[in-house]
């Protein structure tokens, strides 16, 4: 009976292949730690006071009037938008400050800083260059490859790098919306659009001059010379303001009452 029992109780003896352990994470390993964890520096620790200045509370409190007090926690996202424009950039500090503002747990605010691309957690330049490569302006004019080229040339740095005078940084992103408009860049919060690697050079040149004599910045927009986003061409139609009347396009009184009848 015994020697019957043995192989199947074997089975139990017999050390597992199976690790038994379990990783604290289900995620996959990430070479850069730039999207989901915090790092103190010296530029960016808990120990560095932030607080809004008198001019931002004002609009601190304009937004919250835009939520009921019991969910106040819903204008974390303005806030710190709010707090980045000041500071320069998303730190710890100013996250820690809208927690506090918003009677939120930190973590939450975190979470938030943290998903949201918007959010620079590390220093940025004095202009935030933004390289829209979706397919539009890949294909669109000149082609975003050639924008991207001059800029490397022009700055001396590839995207994800700030220069050494701390005037500009430069990274590659998705889709901006201005795709009739390819290739184009988001610097700051203005669009330039209709780009050639001449005129990017010199917009880039002209805002160093902007940051270090005070002239004034190029105006945003096409720098093609269209004013918005009309035909390159010019305009092909509606030259003319058409002359019409609503009553044009209404229906006539009691008209929709003989269809009914019928």
């Amino acid at each position: 009976m015994a020697s019957k029992l043995l192989p199947r109780a074997s089975r139990w003896l017999r050390p597992s292949s199976i690790p038994q352990y379990r990783s604290f994470s289900v995620a996959p390993q990430r070479l850069s730690d730039a999207l989901m964890v915090h790092r103190n520096k010296p530029e960016n620790n808990p120990s560095l006071p932030f607080k809004f200045s008198e001019q931002n509370l004002k609009v601190v409190d304009e937004i919250l009037k835009r939520y009921p007090p019991q969910y106040k926690k819903a204008a974390v996202m303005p806030l710190l938008d709010l707090g980045q424009r000041q500071h320069g950039f998303t730190s710890i500090s100013v996250m820690n400050e809208v927690a506090r503002m918003l009677e939120m747990p930190p973590m939450r605010v975190y979470e938030v800083a943290t998903f949201y691309t918007m959010y620079n957690r590390e220093p940025v330049g004095k202009y935030f260059v933004q390289i829209c490569t979706t397919t539009p302006c890949q294909l669109g004019g000149c082609g975003s490859d050639a924008i991207v080229k001059a800029i490397n040339e022009h700055l001396g740095i590839t995207p994800g790098h700030t220069t050494e005078d701390g005037l500009f940084t430069y990274i590659e992103v998705e889709c901006l919306g201005a795709c009739v408009n390819a290739p184009m860049v988001q610097i700051n919060d203005e669009y330039y659009e209709d780009l050639t690697p001449e005129s990017i050079k010199a917009l880039l040149t002209a805002l160093k001059e902007s940051a270090l004599t005070g002239a004034k910045e190029p105006a945003p927009g096409p720098k093609s010379g269209r004013k918005t986003c009309e035909n390159s061409a010019g305009l092909t139609n509606l030259h003319e303001v058409p002359e019409w009347t609503p009553e044009q396009f209404m229906r006539k009184d009691g008209a929709l009452d003989g269809e009914t009848k019928q």
